[in-house]
């Protein structure tokens, strides 16, 4: 099973060599690694060029933003799963496409979702967030239910059938996407009960009230968008159950 991941970036020179340090060093093999630029000036594109053909493919351009610049990789790959990894972020250890590889293959899954942890940009071992995604149940979107986006592996035939990210949402791009292929599409999602990610704290939706609120419109535009009605209380329970990652501890990685 070939595996395509995704990383964009824009000027991340500062940490773009973690980024791509955990996915060339993955102990599965068959990987295709894509990093779509964004025009940096910082040095990024002489740090990904480094690496040359452990990086299968390579584009520096401008484009109309993050979720333009997924797509773009998107487009690019040839891989049977498709991964999205951002460039401030890594994965946990190097066996999670390996162990991802497997679930798929055990569950004839259409994708497969983990678990994250956020951290402090600078100090990488100060955790501030554990998102524990959880086992899937029929209608958990209903209840304010989503798997981290980036944790998130899908079948290549998804995006080609159901379509890539919208670039009429700002920042619940990952949400709309998320909700068509697995609430409204009824995706076959098996879970990978461990933390595969690590990002570095900082998000466009969270990082104010008013970003919440103007991402909460875009939640409920989400469901407009694909025709599909939420609970009166759907999308407050949303961030609502984002409050238990900041009190909930992740278990240590564990030890191949």
């Amino acid at each position: 099973m070939k595996v395509s991941i995704i990383t964009v970036v824009f000027n991340g020179a500062e940490h773009i060599r973690d980024c791509i340090e955990s996915i060339i060093n993955q102990t599965y093999s068959d990987i295709e690694y894509i990093v779509v630029d964004g025009k940096s000036t910082d040095g990024t594109v002489d740090i990904v060029e480094s690496y040359g053909a452990r990086i299968a493919r390579f584009v520096s351009e401008p484009d109309k933003g993050l979720y333009d610049a997924m797509n773009k990789g998107i487009s690019m790959a040839t891989g049977d799963v498709i991964g999205l990894l951002n460039a401030d972020d890594f994965y946990r250890h190097d066996r999670v496409i390996e162990n991802m590889v497997a679930t798929f293959k055990r569950t004839n899954s259409d994708a497969v979702y983990g678990d994250m942890l956020y951290v402090d940009r600078v100090d990488t071992q100060s955790l501030k967030r554990y998102w524990r995604s959880g086992w899937y149940t029929e209608n958990a979107f209903l209840w304010g239910w989503m798997p981290g986006h980036l944790s998130f592996f899908a079948k290549r035939w998804m995006y080609e059938k159901y379509g890539l990210f919208r670039l009429d949402m700002k920042s619940a791009a990952d949400y709309e996407l998320l909700l068509r292929f697995i609430h409204k599409n009824n995706a076959k999602l098996a879970y990978m009960d461990e933390v595969t990610i690590v990002m570095r704290a900082g998000g466009i939706s969270n990082s104010s009230l008013k970003n919440r609120l103007r991402a909460n419109r875009e939640d409920r535009l989400a469901w407009d968008m694909n025709g599909l009605k939420p609970y009166f209380f759907t999308l407050w329970l949303k961030p609502l159950r984002k409050l238990s990652q900041y009190i909930t501890k992740p278990p240590k990685p564990v030890t191949p």
